[in-house]
């Protein structure tokens, strides 16, 4: 009976342990700009590499006379399109990792091969970890907002990161001419839990 409850004690303890390192991971994003910055980057990314798509043609009902019923769709206000844009979005994130660019400041960058990666790479695979989650719950934060936006056209290519981190997700300040914040406006912002 005692091999038992040591097992069951073992296996509460790592679990305590888990939750703890999963919470950890999650509070770890001290630059919630940098970080929506990078996410809106790979946004950007997606939506300069759409391809010109047809209407989407719902007329799938055939009415008493034989004519189809329904509406057509244009391509740019679906719903389909945010899905495609969307989808994958945070799985993408995981090529990213902060990079140090001198002894106190550091910047998420897009690894192109993590074999040929000069720093730590568990590190590194961590910080990637660290984004795709905050990714995750920047969009549960603003996804339906965000989605609306994009249908309705005002999401463009150079406006993700304005729309995503100052308008929608408040992570960046605003500030005159600039989509990112400074310095010292990111600690107002990092001290706020997404």
């Amino acid at each position: 009976m005692e091999k038992g409850e040591n097992k069951g004690a073992v296996a509460y303890l790592l679990w305590v342990v888990t939750i703890f390192a999963i919470f950890v991971s999650v509070a770890c994003i001290d630059d919630k700009c940098a970080a929506c910055s990078a996410v809106a980057e790979e946004l950007e990314i997606g939506l300069s590499n759409e391809k010109p798509r047809n209407h989407l043609d719902m007329r799938h009902r055939l009415d008493s006379k034989g004519q189809r019923r329904g509406k057509v769709i244009d391509y740019r206000v679906s719903e389909l399109r945010v899905v495609e844009l969307l989808d994958g979005l945070c799985e993408k994130m995981q090529d990213y990792t902060l990079k140090k660019l001198d002894s106190t400041r550091m910047e998420w960058v897009k690894v192109d091969d993590w074999d040929n990666l000069t720093i730590d790479k568990q590190e590194a695979r961590a910080y990637s970890k660290d984004i795709s989650s905050y990714c995750g719950r920047l969009l549960e934060e603003t996804e339906d907002e965000f989605a609306e936006l994009i249908r309705k056209g005002s999401v463009k290519v150079g406006d993700v990161s304005k729309v995503l981190c100052q308008d929608l997700s408040k992570h960046c300040s605003q500030t005159s001419g600039s989509h990112l914040a400074e310095d010292d406006e990111d600690d107002e912002g990092s001290e706020r839990d997404l």
